[in-house]
């Protein structure tokens, strides 16, 4: 499957898929094993715990108090109360181990999914909005809590509980817990009716909500702001998000009253189950049936009753379980994502790079279909160590793409693309992010200091190499003059500084990193004419002794450059240095002097 279109993605949900996403999610649990057989324990302890109080009622009722032995009665009391304290600390150290299992499995999810979008090309991120990724990692994961901090445990518990009671209950009188048990499939049936209506609006309710965290993430960010204030439509924008919150508000309404009623009868029919065993056991005395004795039946309701607060909680569990599986299984959806630029099992490690970068008869197409038009076809291209490159050409010839392929954001869907004579592809990713750096006009920054943004692509670097870069760059005379220095935070994607500004913290971020291949994507053709010659003069700066390939719109960065190649639908239609193009008078000749008619009068 191709990345483009991995959102659209939805595996089957039908029964058959739910065993094995079972298994999957209790795959999760398996590195903390040793922890949850110690809940276990606790939940079997504590079990066993609460089940003896009724029987030590039923000896008080039916013995202590009658017979007037008052030390067994002070015997049996105390043991009661032991019951509660042994109960209660059991509780405590069993929510406590499954809390932190719990969190751990989130966390371990939360990193996988990270990860995994770590390692997606940059075709997957091209076609998929921010919000709906962050929803996934946030919401999802988030909607998950419960599940995996309590449900698990709740369900053993309840489990443990509901047989060690009936067991019990058989005990005492099994002709009294045939009766109480008549109802459990009936009620078990509705149960799993209810968890199927809710797994299925929460897979609605997940959607909407990512839908919603994309249109906060894309109208909330600075450029958002200043594109809905600019064009009036900051009414408009809240009016859209508006919608967005009422049908979540609908969706949120139908999963919390799903089923609600059809689980509040079982409430009322559980609870009316005492009045039914003393109905039951009134009738058997007043016609001649078996006697129960007084202390049997308190004992048998004080059971019933302990079963029917599990009994519950394990039906509702059930229908928690069957909505966590819509969650569940659109995390797996991203974990299943295919990673289409992975590293070779045995990959090939560079200590010393020169940077002699080669096309040879590249061809790429994005959807990696013979039936498409390739956006690269037949590109034959070397420039040495040391030597520089400047690739120009309309709109859509290809450029960047040409230039995305050296540091892997892309792969060749046919020729090759070498550093030092070796295929990209087989270069361990350590290698290749030590070769290629890449300088663009879509400059990010963090919302962090300046030195943050800075040491992002070197971690240990000193505050001297900081100032050396930044000196390079011809940006530390600026960051000096700000009132915290390189502390200064820099705003939402940098925009408390210029376009020049951060295009040269970017040049100064690339100079730290030290890569020995330079590609710059335009690096200047959003600046005005000013502020491009101050930010050439950084890139010159950067670009000495490196290889140099320049994605240009502007001719006029890259007429000292060692050659040219002029790209036109994805095909080299020219190359030569600027002289040799201008003498041939051709498509690069023709753009030459568009520029000169384009350039503002001096």
């Amino acid at each position: 499957m191709h990345p483009d279109r991995e959102t659209s993605w939805t595996p089957p949900a039908d029964a058959k898929e739910q065993p094995r996403q079972v298994r999957r999610i209790l795959k999760l649990f398996r590195p903390y094993r040793g922890r949850l057989a110690i809940v276990g324990l606790l939940v079997g302890a504590s079990s066993l715990v609460s089940v003896a109080t009724p029987f030590l009622l039923k000896e008080i009722l039916d013995v202590a108090i009658p017979q007037g032995r008052t030390g067994l009665l002070s015997l049996l009391a105390l043991g009661m109360i032991l019951s509660a304290v042994l109960s209660s600390v059991f509780g405590v150290l069993q929510t406590l181990i499954s809390t932190t299992v719990g969190q751990r499995v989130m966390h371990d999810l939360r990193t996988a999914v990270y990860g995994r979008l770590q390692r997606m090309s940059l075709a997957f991120f091209t076609r998929t909005r921010t919000g709906e990724v962050q929803s996934r990692i946030a919401n999802d994961i988030g909607g998950m809590q419960a599940t995996v901090t309590s449900t698990a445990t709740s369900l053993v518990s309840n489990v443990t509980s509901v047989v060690a009671t009936i067991v019990a209950m058989a005990a005492l009188d099994w002709r009294l817990t045939i009766v109480s048990m008549l109802l459990l499939p009936a009620f078990v049936w509705i149960s799993r009716r209810v968890g199927n209506e809710r797994k299925k609006i929460t897979t609605q309710r997940q959607k909407q909500m990512a839908a919603m965290a994309a249109t906060v993430t894309e109208s909330l960010s600075v450029s958002g702001i200043l594109l809905g204030r600019t064009m009036g439509r900051s009414d408009s924008l809240t009016a859209s998000f508006a919608e967005e919150s009422e049908r979540l508000v609908d969706l949120e309404v139908k999963s919390n009253m799903a089923g609600r009623w059809r689980m509040a009868v079982i409430t009322i029919v559980m609870a009316a189950m005492p009045a039914v065993i003393y109905w039951t056991a009134g009738l058997a005395l007043q016609f001649g049936g078996p006697k129960v004795s007084l202390g049997t039946i308190v004992a048998f309701v004080s059971l019933q009753q302990g079963l029917f607060r599990p009994a519950v909680s394990l039906l509702a569990t059930g229908v928690q379980i069957q909505t966590s599986l819509a969650l569940f299984q659109r995390i797996f959806e991203y974990l299943d994502l295919p990673i289409d630029i992975t590293e070779r099992e045995r990959p090939v490690h560079l200590d010393q790079i020169k940077g002699e970068v080669r096309f040879e008869d590249v061809e790429f197409r994005y959807d990696n279909d013979d039936r498409t038009r390739p956006v690269l076809d037949g590109v034959d291209v070397t420039v040495p160590a040391g030597g520089s490159l400047a690739v120009v050409g309309p709109t859509g010839a290809g450029k960047s793409t040409l230039g995305y392929l050296v540091p892997r954001l892309y792969d060749v869907t046919g020729g090759r693309v070498t550093v030092d004579g070796v295929d990209v592809r087989d270069l361990d990713f350590d290698t290749l992010a030590r070769a290629v750096g890449v300088v663009s006009q879509e400059t990010y920054l963090f919302h962090a200091s300046v030195a943050d943004n800075l040491r992002f692509a070197k971690p240990d670097a000193t505050d001297e190499e900081l100032r050396a870069a930044a000196g390079a760059a011809q940006i530390h005379d600026h960051i000096a003059a700000l009132p915290d220095g390189y502390d200064t935070v820099v705003g939402e994607r940098g925009h408390r500084f210029s376009g020049g500004e951060k295009q040269r913290l970017a040049i100064a971020r690339t100079i730290l990193r030290d890569p020995p291949v330079l590609i710059l994507d335009e690096a200047t053709s959003a600046l005005d004419t000013r502020t491009e010659a101050a930010v050439q003069q950084a890139i010159d700066a950067l670009s000495a002794d490196r290889t140099t390939i320049t994605i240009a719109h502007r001719l006029s960065t890259i007429r000292g450059a060692d050659q040219i190649v002029v790209l036109d639908s994805g095909r080299v239609t020219e190359r030569g240095s600027h002289e040799e193009l201008l003498e041939l008078d051709g498509r690069y000749a023709a753009l030459v002097r568009r520029d000169a008619q384009l350039a503002p009068a001096s």
